[in-house]
C-alpha cells in the first residue's frame, strides 16, 4: 500500500513538473530518490531497477522484456547490466517513467533508492546458497539489510551514496574491498558470524575497506551495519560532494577512534532491539575456490548432481529476445531463477546435470553462451550516455579481450570507477591527454587489482595510452604475462613483482605520439565528433542537492524513534543523549539555514540568534529558553523534557517552512 501510494506521488509530481509547477532543482530530487536518472541526450532518461543479491525470476525477465518493447526508442531497445547487479533502461520518456516504475513494481521490483543519496542495492556473491564452500546462504540477510533501510528516514538523506555487499565465505565473491561496509561470513568456535569491513570506495581517490570489527554475531548484523550507516550520515563532509563518501572518514579520524564510535553505535543499536537474522550455518567443503568475482565456467553445487551455470553477456546489453527467451528456456527446464552478476553477467542455478547440454543449445538459439575464453570485460556505458563520462568505453570493449590467460579487463569512461577498474587485471579509465596542443582520447592503466576484503588491493597506476592504441597495449601486457610468469603464478602476483617502471618500458612507444600522429589519434573510438572533455550534461551520480529541512526531519525521525524505544527500555541516559542530539541537530540546522556554518551547539548563543532570526515568534524563542533551561539542570523528569523539546522543534521547522519550500524527500 506504501509503495502504491508513493508511486502515485510520483506520479502526480511528474505532471506537475511538465506543467511547469515544479522547478527543476526540486524534481530531480523527487525522481532521484525512485532510481530515474537525466542522461547524456536531451530530453532522455534512464530508469535503475535495484536487484537486492541480483535475483530474477522468469517472469520478471518478461516484465523486463516488456519495458523495452513498450517504452524503449528504436535503436536502443535493450535492458543494461550494471556492477551492482542492477538492471537499468535507458532512453526513456520522462513522462513514461511513472508507467515503467508501475510496471516494474507489478513484477515485485522497485526502483526506489537505487540512485542518490540512499543506501544503495546491496549486492552478493553469485553462488549464494549453492557454493561448497559457503558458511551460510547470505541472500537472507541480504534481504534483511533491505527491508531495514528500504525508506528508513537514516538513510533518506546521507551525505553521498552509502554501498553494502555480502559474502558467504571468506572468497569474497561480492569484492567487498570497495564497499563502504562489506561483510564476509566466517565461524568462531562453531559459531557463525562475519567479518565487517568499512569505509572502502572507488572514485579519483579510492580506498579499499579496512577490517572494523573482526566478528559480528548474526544477531548484531542489522545493528553493526546501522553504525557504520550512522557515522557516514553523522560526520561525512556534507559541505563537499567531493569528500562526502564515507572513505574520507579516514581522513577525519584514527582507526582507534572510528572503531571507538563504531562500537558505541552498536551497543545502541542492540539496545534498540533491530530485527534479528537466522541463516542456515553450515561447514564449509573443501572445494576450488571459484574465480574472483564469478566462476567462469559451470560449477558443481552443494547439493550433488545440481550445477550452476554462467550466462556470458556481450556488453552488458540483453534485448527482449534474449530475455523473453530465457524467460521461456527457464520455464521449459523447470528452473525457477537467473542471477545478475557484478561483473554484469547471469548465472542460473540449480540445473540438473541431465539438462547441460539442452541448456546450453537453449541459449545458443537466443545469442548466449556459457563465458569464452577472454570475454571477461567490463564496462560501463561512457560517453555515449553518460554526462559524467570523457571516452566511448563500451566502444573499446567491443575491441578488446583479455586473452587466453582470460585476464579479467575493467573499463571505464572516466574516473568514477563504475565498471570498477580498480579491482581488474587491466583497468582502464578514459581521460584527455593533450599532446602537441590537441587533447587526445587516452586510457590510464591500472594493473593487478584484487577486490577480496580480507587479502585484495587496489590496482597499481601504470602509463596513459592514447585509446586506439589500448587494444595493442592490453595484448602486450597478456602476452608478456603468459612468457614470463613464474610456475602458477597469478597475474596480480606477477604485477607485483615486475613493478611499475615495468610496464613503463613495456608500452613506452605507444605511449608517446607524435606531431604527425596527432590527426589519427585525436577521434575516439566508435565516433567521428571531435574529442573534447567539456562538460555535457546534468551529473546526478552525487544524488541531488541537499535540503537542510528534509535532512533535519530525517534526523529528528530518528532520534525520535531510538527516544521511544529507550523510554520503552527505561534507559534513561540514552533518552536524554536523545534529545540532546535532537536539539543539537535543530540548531545546528538553523544556523545553516540562516548562513552559518551550522555549527552553533551552545544554547545561550542560540537563544541570541532566535531572537534575531525569528523576532515575529516570541513563543518559538520562549519555549527553547525552557528547553535549555531544563537540559542544564541535573534531575530532570526527561519524559517530559522529550514532549517540550518535541513541541518546540515543531514550531522551529514549520517557522522556517513559512519562509523555504525545500525539495520535497519521498
Amino acid at each position: 500500500m506504501i509503495d502504491e501510494i508513493i508511486l502515485r506521488r510520483y506520479g502526480d509530481d511528474v505532471n506537475r513538473f511538465l506543467s511547469g509547477e515544479i522547478a527543476q532543482e526540486e524534481f530531480s530530487a523527487i525522481r532521484l530518490i525512485q532510481g530515474v536518472y537525466a542522461q547524456l541526450q536531451e530530453g532522455y532518461h534512464l530508469v535503475r531497477a535495484r536487484l537486492p543479491g541480483g535475483k530474477l525470476q522468469p517472469r520478471q525477465l518478461i516484465g523486463l522484456a516488456e519495458i523495452i518493447e513498450t517504452y524503449g526508442q528504436a535503436g536502443h531497445k535493450v535492458a543494461h547490466l550494471t556492477t551492482r547487479q542492477d538492471v537499468q533502461f535507458h532512453f526513456l520518456r520522462i513522462e513514461d517513467t511513472p508507467k515503467v516504475l508501475d510496471h516494474l513494481a507489478s513484477c515485485g521490483i522497485t526502483t526506489r533508492e537505487a540512485s542518490g543519496n540512499t543506501v544503495r542495492n546491496i549486492t552478493a556473491c553469485p553462488l549464494a546458497g549453492v557454493c561448497q564452500r559457503e558458511h551460510v546462504d547470505v541472500h537472507l540477510h541480504v534481504d534483511a539489510i533491505t527491508r531495514h533501510f528500504l525508506g528508513n528516514p537514516l538513510t533518506r538523506q546521507l551525505p553521498r551514496k552509502f554501498k553494502i555487499s555480502i559474502s558467504g565465505c571468506g572468497e569474497d565473491c561480492a569484492q567487498g574491498l570497495i564497499n563502504d561496509v562489506a561483510l564476509v561470513a566466517t565461524s568462531r568456535d562453531g559459531v557463525g558470524g562475519f567479518r565487517l569491513f568499512a569505509f572502502g570506495g572507488l572514485g579519483a581517490k579510492p580506498r579499499a575497506a579496512v577490517e572494523l570489527d573482526p566478528f559480528v554475531i548474526e544477531a548484531d548484523l542489522l545493528a553493526a551495519v546501522e553504525a557504520v550507516v550512522i557515522l557516514h550520515h553523522r560526520y561525512s563532509d556534507r559541505g563537499n560532494r567531493a569528500h562526502a563518501r564515507s572513505k574520507f572518514l579516514r581522513d577525519q579520524f584514527t582507526q582507534a577512534q572510528l572503531t571507538e564510535m563504531y562500537q558505541a553505535e552498536l551497543q545502541r543499536g542492540r539496545s534498540l532491539g533491530r530485527p534479528r537474522v537466522q541463516g542456515v550455518w553450515r561447514q564449509p567443503e573443501d572445494a576450488s575456490p571459484p574465480r574472483q568475482g564469478m566462476a567462469r565456467s559451470v560449477a558443481a553445487q552443494r547439493i550433488p548432481g545440481l550445477f550452476a551455470v554462467p550466462v556470458s553477456v556481450r556488453l552488458a546489453q540483453l534485448c527482449n529476445r534474449q530475455l523473453r527467451g530465457l524467460a521461456a528456456l527457464l520455464d521449459a527446464l523447470d528452473l525457477k531463477q537467473v542471477r545478475t552478476t557484478i561483473d554484469q553477467n547471469l548465472l542460473i542455478t540449480d540445473v540438473p546435470e541431465a539438462l547441460l547440454n539442452e541448456l546450453r543449445d537453449r541459449l545458443a538459439h537466443i545469442g548466449l553462451s556459457v563465458p569464452r575464453t577472454g570475454d571477461d570485460v567490463v564496462n560501463c556505458p561512457g560517453a555515449a550516455l553518460c554526462p559524467q563520462a570523457i571516452t566511448t568505453s563500451q566502444s573499446l570493449a567491443s575491441r578488446i579481450n583479455g586473452g587466453a590467460e582470460d585476464l579479467r579487463v575493467r573499463i571505464n569512461g572516466c574516473q568514477n570507477s563504475c565498471a570498477h577498474s580498480d579491482i581488474g587485471d587491466i583497468g582502464l579509465y578514459g581521460q584527455g591527454r593533450r599532446h602537441h596542443g590537441t587533447l587526445i582520447p587516452s586510457y590510464t592503466l591500472q594493473l593487478g587489482g584484487d577486490g577480496n576484503s580480507g587479502n585484495g588491493s587496489l590496482a597499481i597506476s601504470g602509463p596513459s595510452i592514447p585509446a586506439a592504441r589500448v587494444p595493442e597495449a592490453v595484448r602486450r601486457i597478456h602476452d608478456d604475462f603468459r612468457e614470463q610468469r613464474n610456475s602458477s603464478e597469478s597475474f596480480r602476483a606477477w604485477v607485483l613483482r615486475v613493478g611499475t617502471e615495468y610496464f613503463n618500458v613495456l608500452l613506452a612507444d605507444i605511449s608517446v605520439v607524435k606531431p604527425e600522429e596527432v590527426a589519427l589519434l585525436s577521434q575516439d573510438i566508435g565516433t567521428s565528433a571531435v574529442f573534447n572533455v567539456a562538460k555535457r550534461g546534468i551529473a546526478e551520480c552525487a544524488g541531488s542537492r541537499e535540503d537542510p529541512l528534509a535532512l533535519l526531519e530525517a534526523e529528528l525521525l530518528y532520534q525520535r524513534n531510538s527516544r521511544n524505544a529507550f523510554l520503552i527500555d527505561g534507559n534513561l541516559s540514552e533518552v536524554r543523549a536523545c534529545i540532546e542530539s535532537s536539539v543539537r541537530t535543530m540548531i545546528g540546522t538553523l544556523d545553516r539555514i540562516h548562513g552559518g556554518t551550522g555549527s552553533m551547539q551552545d544554547t545561550e548563543r542560540a537563544a541570541t540568534a532566535l531572537q534575531q532570526w525569528f523576532p515575529d515568534e516570541p513563543v518559538l524563542v520562549a519555549d527553547f529558553e525552557h528547553v535549555a533551561s531544563a537540559l542544564s539542570a541535573d534531575d530532570i523528569d526527561v519524559a517530559s523534557l522529550a514532549d517540550q523539546v518535541e513541541h518546540w522543534v515543531t514550531l522551529a521547522v514549520a517557522a522556517c517552512r513559512v519562509n523555504q519550500r525545500p525539495a520535497r524527500a519521498v
